[in-house]
């Protein structure tokens, strides 16, 4: 058994190579070999995003604070609250952060496939973001 405790895990801002805006990363869990499961509280301030970018495994958002956004590519721009869940499929080209006008405050899960939990590609411009 592991126990973490609250603030014994520093926060981290999301780097700028793979976000927009200014998003704080606070690490919940990484289950230690064989599992793959990895969890971060992830903040993103008004209109802070992350780039467009893919998971091997998948990823699941559990929503708990403001609102946000998300989108996979060729979709539409989703509103995400909080209590919402959204699951990316394995492979799925998508972004996800903040509203324009309000912070958001999502659970992310994903699980590393030899080591690797995420792919990152280009970053999400503004037009898209406003689209």
């Amino acid at each position: 058994m592991d126990i973490k405790r609250i603030g014994s895990q520093p926060s981290g801002k999301g780097p700028s190579d793979y976000f927009t805006g200014t998003v704080r990363i606070d690490p919940l869990f990484e289950a230690p070999e064989p599992a793959r499961a990895a969890g971060a509280s992830v903040t993103f301030e008004p209109s802070a995003r992350t780039a467009w970018h893919t998971h091997p495994l998948g990823q699941t958002l559990i929503v708990t604070a403001g609102s946000g956004r998300v989108q996979r590519w060729g979709g539409p721009i989703e509103e995400i609250h909080p209590g919402d869940i959204v699951w990316f499929p394995p492979g799925e080209k998508h972004w996800h952060g903040a509203s324009p006008t309000t912070a958001m405050t999502h659970i992310a899960i994903q699980e590393r496939l030899h080591g690797k939990a995420v792919d990152w590609l280009e970053k999400v411009s503004d037009d898209q973001y406003k689209a």
